[in-house]
């Protein structure tokens, strides 16, 4: 069974940065693929970003890139997202998520292992 545990959450001002990571257990890392999501109360799970498949660029909602940056590191089963220039919008839980290879994709559906989710709070 895949266990997915994140950290890293927490408040900061607008415009500040956050680094969430995500460490897995209970399967070999290199066979998992990854993706971060966002959820606010009363509203669908929202696709954040996924890391590159085969030398592909890293895929992010369209809400993110250009401010977020999702990196791995294979020999500590982790994954992190860098979160810079942060708005009071991104304020939301945030999980990771995981399923059992195949491509990049953005449909919360998709992924079958959800970590317990941190939150993350931007004040104006």
């Amino acid at each position: 069974q895949v266990k997915l545990v994140e950290s890293g959450g927490g408040l900061v001002q607008a415009g500040g940065d956050l680094r969430l990571s995500c460490v897995a257990s209970g399967h070999p890392f290199n066979e998992l693929r990854m993706a971060w999501f966002r959820q606010i109360p009363g509203r669908q799970r929202e696709f954040v970003g996924t890391p590159a498949a085969f030398g592909a660029p890293n895929v992010y909602g369209d809400s993110v890139r250009g401010r977020f940056t999702i990196s791995q590191d294979d020999a500590r089963n982790a994954m992190y997202l860098q979160a810079a220039s942060l708005k009071p919008e991104d304020s939301a839980v945030y999980f990771c998520a995981a399923r059992l290879g195949g491509p990049p994709l953005k449909e919360p559906w998709s992924y079958k292992f959800w970590g317990q989710g941190t939150q993350v709070s931007v004040s104006s």
